[in-house]
């Protein structure tokens, strides 16, 4: 299980920092890729750890499909989301500062299904997104995905 802090002056000290993927996945109707996660019970866009030996793209079509069974093919860097105000925490102690390279993609293929880390996988209209349990975070990545600003986000 896992719990996220942002902006909590009671949040645990961040101990750890791992490079993760994420993306904001759009289908031909315009609608969003989002799972309802396992180990926090919150919607997000698809995303997770960078493994050794990929590069990024690989890493955000290998999570996307994992989660979602939806082959993508990554497109622009929407923003590194690296905020210290966010950490994540862990039963087994570790407490992650969140550090996540976010992507818009395209579907090329598959079909929705559920995996170990998503207990639903839908697409969902923009305008139903406030109906879900999203965290901020994740708001602000989807915002980023919707928008026609140029240029990476950073923090």
């Amino acid at each position: 299980m896992r719990t996220d802090h942002y902006n909590d002056p009671e949040a645990p000290q961040a101990n750890s920092l791992k490079v993760a993927v994420s993306a904001v996945v759009r289908d031909d109707q315009g609608r969003i890729l989002m799972i309802h996660r396992t180990d926090n019970d919150r919607y997000s866009i698809p995303g997770g750890g960078m493994e050794v030996g990929e590069t990024v793209a690989e890493a955000v079509i290998r999570e996307v499909e994992e989660e979602t069974g939806i082959t993508v093919r990554p497109g622009r860097l929407l923003g590194i989301f690296s905020d210290p105000h966010h950490v994540i925490a862990y039963d087994d102690g570790e407490v992650r500062q969140e550090f996540s390279i976010c992507f818009s993609a395209d579907p090329t293929g598959g079909s929705p299904r559920t995996s170990s880390e998503s207990k639903t996988v839908r697409w969902v209209p923009p305008g139903e997104l406030h109906s879900l349990d999203i965290h901020p975070s994740i708001h602000e990545r989807i915002r980023r995905g919707l928008s026609d600003e140029t240029g990476p986000y950073f923090t």
